[in-house]
């Protein structure tokens, strides 16, 4: 019986990797959002956040059983499932994502749109009270993603230091719920570009853009964490503002390129109703995954 809840268990964090890697490459979502959505978050930011090098300075010592000791602080059982799914969803995704934005641009936002209103929602749960202070955390969210949006792309080149340090800022986005990594690529001029070193497996570029995104999360992490911990009321007033600010960047997708309203209320009408019923799915397993 043990065996077979740590298999299910396994899979349900590969099926959270599909899901946060198919929102990571997606302009307006947020890895970050569906790891909330699924209650994996605060396990995932504490788990990243306690990654260190002390298990390499005790074997460069000799000790290679301490050093054994402090890579087994690592949670494993959530980072290798988890990294999988994240994995396949890019590669996949990545081929969707060129045709969906290309072909099928309102609906595709519309979708998107659903998506984030749904999870705005679902995020503002987590805000113990809707005080002055959290009223003005999620003001100033709100404020930052409608400017921040509203911001011309950068006529950057595709470097390799730009390469690394879109990875950086990147990454950091694709973490928090409310801040697309995907769009931060848009306006360093580098989502198009990056797609298409996935697809055409450019892998100079992918492990470039991919040791920038190790830094970044890894620095990233333990402040995030750390206000998890000390500030997390405020943090999620903040991040609701956020949420609700990116609806900026859909919206104007949807009315610059829509043909139908029909089409777009229900490609919105689907993403709120698949967020409401992801939430449903993994809430009786939400208490196992916290920190």
């Amino acid at each position: 019986m043990r065996k077979i809840e740590i298999y299910r268990d396994t899979f349900l964090i590969f099926l959270r990797g599909l899901l946060m890697g198919s929102a990571d490459v997606i302009p307006g979502v947020s890895g970050g959002t569906m790891a909330l959505i699924t209650g994996i978050y605060q396990r995932l930011v504490h788990a990243i956040s306690q990654i260190n090098a002390n298990f390499l300075l005790v074997a460069l010592k000799g000790d290679f059983r301490k050093s054994k000791e402090e890579l087994l602080k690592w949670d494993f059982n959530l980072f290798i499932p988890l990294l999988l799914g994240i994995g396949l969803a890019v590669l996949t995704m990545s081929k969707v994502m060129t045709v969906m934005l290309t072909v099928y641009t309102a609906t595709t936002y519309a979708f998107f749109f659903g998506l984030i209103l749904a999870s705005a929602g679902f995020v503002y749960k987590h805000i113990d009270e809707l005080n002055l202070k959290n009223i003005l955390f999620l003001v100033v969210g709100f404020v930052f993603a409608v400017l921040f949006v509203g911001l011309n792309p950068v006529q950057a080149n595709h470097t390799l230091p730009v390469i690394f340090i879109s990875g950086m800022v990147a990454i950091c986005a694709m973490i928090l719920p409310g801040i697309s990594g995907a769009f931060i690529l848009l306006l360093l001029n580098q989502y198009e570009y990056m797609l298409a070193a996935l697809n055409q497996l450019k892998f100079v570029d992918i492990i470039t853009f991919g040791l920038g995104a190790v830094i970044g999360i890894l620095s990233f992490s333990r402040i995030l964490n750390y206000l998890l911990e000390h500030h997390k009321s405020i943090t999620m007033a903040f991040l609701v503002g956020l949420m609700v600010g990116t609806l900026r960047l859909p919206y104007q997708k949807i009315t610059t390129s829509m043909d139908s309203v029909i089409p777009v209320i229900v490609a919105a009408a689907i993403g709120f109703i698949l967020v409401i019923i992801l939430e449903k799915q993994f809430e009786k397993y939400n208490l196992q995954w916290e920190a």
